[in-house]
């Protein structure tokens, strides 16, 4: 890996652009270097997650509301919808629009925490939308898969957003636009004039992961991937993009970031060298946030050892500084604790979410955010005894580059009515590369069965994980295979009528009179 120093330039500096991120960045989107055989199968598993994710939410309101809007856009070739037939296509642009809420709604598919954080399994819906619409085989598509996680991973290790209050698709949108080019196969001039013009259009604040938080949490990546595909198609007809994006005098780094003195080191491969960031990427066993995968393991091995749960007079967290900050009581989001908040809003809440699987001994994508559940008078005692503090300790290892040191949990201290004290600590996540048990094939594929229970049929499922397991070999016409298809009865959640409806929802309106004059 070779560092890359970024920093703001002024324009008089006229800053070459073969210095630029984005030429980088289009460099590693345009070498040729093969995708090599554990990266390939990594990829085949995150296409089978995203895809048992989708199928666990396609009757909620956010996806059925996507959906409905994507089919508003018929087009052929077109791209495929979760959940309706292969033959049923919609523009790429609004199929990475629907698929994108459908992945990321229960916030229950990969990770990859650095510097920031991020979903990198965000990546495949537009990549695999314009894949699907451009005849692209299998190999394409591994080549567009692996190239957006390559740049999603570098740019999350290299640049902070979230200190300056910039949501995490601001990495995204640049590093899906490399993808779709790396799998289209396009010049490293295009891709550069679309990863800039993908991170324009796709910086927005943090809100939307704060204080009330509302659904367009899982719209945000969905946003950035259809933006994606429209940055790659405007860079393709010629079009420009904002430069230097980043390192501008009026740019990305000077006013969004840390300012025209700030330098940030961002880790790109050397050309010829493989794309392999997805294999430091981390799926999910828990529908929750990332943090807290590892602490609802921690309290389902707790639960024997404290027994009585009324007896409990308080429970310290003691993690990292984004653990604290973001989801836990450092945030100061009296949201957090609030029974009749927002399943987003309890997803971003350990105290919530601790309590809950101390309650439990287990944690569901439903019934653990149900309304009856978050109000039960016990859950909620419970939950107000818990709170967190930043242990510097655990933040460095939360941002070590080494694997073996990073972390992603805490330290837990029980204290009882009697002054009895129980301690005890995780580090990763049971389902982490590291932890107890590792996800592998066999795990996604039973989480692809488990969610997708009674909502994909048995013969559907093993049609749609046969094309996953020929997924290097498959040919042009076999990519709208990766997806599935579901009894359109059960599609039919009812979503209010927006835009796109309007003709078949509003009553016709008379015709104007004309006036002459």
């Amino acid at each position: 890996m070779k560092q890359h120093t970024v920093r703001t330039h002024k324009s008089a500096e006229n800053l070459p652009r073969t210095e630029q991120l984005a030429w980088k960045i289009a460099e590693v989107a345009t070498d040729p270097v093969p995708v090599e055989p554990d990266v390939a199968e990594m990829i085949g598993n995150r296409i089978i997650d995203n895809a048992a994710v989708a199928a666990a939410s396609f009757t909620r309101r956010p996806v059925a509301s996507a959906r409905t809007q994507a089919l508003a856009h018929p087009y052929q070739p077109g791209a495929t919808i979760f959940g309706l037939s292969p033959q049923r296509r919609v523009s790429p642009d609004w199929a990475a629009w629907a698929n994108g809420v459908a992945v990321r709604e229960l916030d229950f598919h990969d990770t990859f925490l650095a510097a920031e954080y991020s979903h990198p399994g965000d990546n495949i819906p537009p990549v695999l939308a314009v894949a699907q619409h451009c005849g692209l085989d299998g190999a394409a598509l591994l080549r567009g898969i692996a190239a957006g996680y390559e740049i999603q991973v570098n740019l999350v290790k290299g640049i902070c957003l979230h200190e300056h209050k910039i949501d995490h698709i601001a990495h995204l949108g640049p590093s899906a636009a490399a993808g779709i080019g790396a799998a289209l196969g396009l010049s490293t001039e295009t891709i550069y004039q679309a990863v800039q013009q993908a991170l324009h259009v796709t910086t927005t604040t943090r809100q939307s992961r704060k204080g009330e938080i509302s659904s367009w949490k899982a719209y945000a990546p969905a946003f950035a991937g259809k933006m994606a595909v429209e940055a790659v198609d405007r860079a393709m007809r010629g079009e420009g993009a904002p430069s230097p994006a980043w390192e501008g005098e009026d740019g990305f780094i000077a006013w969004l970031l840390g300012g025209s003195k700030a330098e940030y080191i961002v880790p790109l491969p050397e050309k010829g060298e493989p794309k392999r960031a997805i294999l430091e990427t981390y799926t999910k066993e828990h529908s929750a946030e990332y943090q807290s995968q590892a602490l609802i393991d921690l309290a389902r091995r707790m639960r024997p050892k404290i027994g009585d749960l009324s007896k409990v007079e308080s429970i310290v967290i003691h993690t990292s500084h984004h653990t604290h900050y973001v989801i836990g009581t450092g945030a100061n989001d009296p949201q957090k604790m609030d029974p009749k908040a927002s399943r987003e809003t309890l997803d971003h809440s350990i105290m919530y979410i601790f309590a809950v699987a101390l309650e439990d001994g287990s944690w569901h994508h439903e019934r653990s955010y149900a309304p009856e559940r978050a109000n039960r008078p016990e859950t909620v005692a419970l939950w107000h005894k818990i709170s967190t503090i930043e242990d510097p300790s655990w933040t460095k290892r939360y941002y070590s580059y080494n694997p073996k040191q990073k972390a992603f949990g805490g330290r837990v201290v029980v204290t009882l009515k009697d002054g009895h004290v129980i301690e005890d600590e995780i580090a990763v996540a049971d389902a982490h590369p590291l932890g107890a048990r590792p996800f592998g094939r066999t795990e996604y594929i039973a989480k692809f069965r488990t969610l997708a229970e009674g909502a994909v049929s048995s013969a559907e499922q093993d049609r749609f994980l046969d094309a996953v397991e020929r997924l290097t070999k498959l040919k042009s016409d076999d990519l709208g295979g990766l997806t599935f298809s579901v009894d359109p009865a059960i599609l039919s959640a009812p979503t209010t009528p927006g835009i796109f409806d309007w003709r078949r929802a509003a009553p016709a309106a008379a015709e104007p009179s004309v006036v002459s004059g």
